[in-house]
């Protein structure tokens, strides 16, 4: 039985690593003839207290700005898409809750993402959203690596 994929989610940091995700969708996406959601998470803190009111307005204005420079980079992407069918969004939170949500809000088939392949240690200190996705989704999620340069694969 073959999937039938026809809406394929790329949650993008604009990195390389979410570039070649990108790339790797959109060949999908053409053999399928689905269509590409792209989305952009901008991380926030995770608390506010009384005592940071006083910077409740410059952090609305900051986080507008980031909102607007996401879209804005988002649309650079899907212009170089222009042979199917691609929409965007710009979401706020936490990255691997926002994309599970996301991808359940508009019926993605398949998630496509990078990821960043740090190691051991920086996996044990900042976790790893990839992961995340992967063990919390509910459509099933392809994991693209970033290339090393081939030095590094040598070693």
């Amino acid at each position: 039985m073959t999937p039938d994929v026809k809406r394929i989610l790329v949650p993008v940091d604009f990195s390389a690593g979410s570039r070649r995700a990108l790339d790797y969708a959109h060949g999908l996406a053409v053999k399928f003839d689905a269509a590409l959601h792209l989305v952009h998470v901008c991380e926030v803190p995770g608390m506010m207290t009384p005592a940071l009111d006083a910077y409740a307005i410059a952090y609305a204005d900051w986080s507008q700005r980031l909102g607007e420079e996401a879209k804005s980079q988002l649309d650079q992407l899907t212009a170089m898409v222009d042979d199917i069918t691609v929409t965007t969004e710009v979401l706020f939170g936490s990255p691997a809750a926002a994309i599970v949500d996301a991808a359940a809000t508009n019926d993605a088939d398949l998630i496509v993402m990078g990821t960043h392949g740090h190691g051991a240690v920086m996996h044990a200190l900042m976790g790893n959203v990839a992961e995340r996705v992967v063990r919390t989704a509910s459509c099933p999620v392809l994991t693209v690596r970033e290339t090393k340069p081939l030095r590094e694969r040598v070693a």
